[in-house]
């Protein structure tokens, strides 16, 4: 009799804790009553009808998913290979576990299809330039995808852009031209602003006679640093030292 009575009280133990499931504050439960959705219930206690109700647990944290690297061919015909990654979190328990059977492998091979669906319709330049407008275009097309299964995407971000060696030496290549063509606009615009800066000199020089003979003396100076240095006076030079001296003198009486 006292074994019948253990029994009993097992049994209603085993049922009682049938009865209850604690939901932690980022789970929600879908609970069936033979096998229809009769509601999402959570977080913290719940109370199931033994035997008759079902509960799946589903996590609405935001799941951080590896977009495995494949290759692809963009627009322009070179092959790369590309590897992502996707944010997304459940919005609706309901359709999570309803309209989809298994809601992580399938967003997951819908984002890698949509990676290379994308990608594919620009050029390898664009794709480099372009990869935030990228990102969020593919982000869009895969949250349109999910968004009935209760899903929403909220960030999908390219990580890695593996090139072949011949396209890197290209655009290696490239780049160095580039630089070269820059260098050189550089150089050819100091010509033109030094080419001008002298014809102002010229023009100012021309103005004033003396001004030359000053320079040359200036430069003759600059010379003469050099021990070793020979310097040539012509004769012109002598003629036009004369006038600036006497051009001297007469500014001198005049201030008299």
């Amino acid at each position: 009799m006292v074994g019948i009575w253990i029994g009993i009280g097992v049994f209603v133990l085993f049922i009682l804790l049938s009865m209850v499931r604690v939901l932690q504050e980022y789970e929600r439960g879908v609970v069936f009553f033979l096998g229809r959705y009769v509601g999402t219930r959570g977080p913290g206690l719940i109370l199931l009808v033994p035997m008759l109700e079902q509960l799946t647990t589903v996590s609405l944290r935001t799941v951080t998913m590896d977009i495995p690297s494949q290759k692809i061919i963009t627009k322009d015909n070179v092959s790369i290979d590309i590897a992502a990654v996707a944010y997304y979190h459940v919005i609706d328990p309901e359709k999570s576990v309803v309209k989809i059977e298994d809601v992580q492998n399938a967003v997951n091979q819908i984002s890698q299809t949509t990676v290379r669906n994308v990608v594919g319709q620009f050029m390898l330049d664009q794709l480099l330039q372009k990869t935030r407008d990228i990102n969020t275009q593919i982000k869009n097309v895969i949250d349109a995808h999910t968004e009935p299964w209760g899903v929403q995407v909220t960030v999908v971000e390219i990580k890695d852009i593996s090139l072949p060696e011949n396209m890197q030496r290209a655009m290696a290549k490239e780049a160095e031209a580039e630089r070269e063509r820059r260098a050189k606009i550089v150089a050819a615009e100091g010509e033109y602003q030094a080419a001008e800066k002298l014809g102002q000199a010229a023009d100012l020089i021309s103005k004033h006679p003396v001004a030359l003979q000053l320079r040359t003396l200036q430069t003759m100076a600059e010379i003469s640093v050099e021990k070793n240095s020979t310097i040539i006076f012509p004769a012109q030079f002598m003629t036009t030292v004369q006038e600036a001296i006497k051009m001297i003198g007469n500014d001198s009486k005049k201030l008299k």
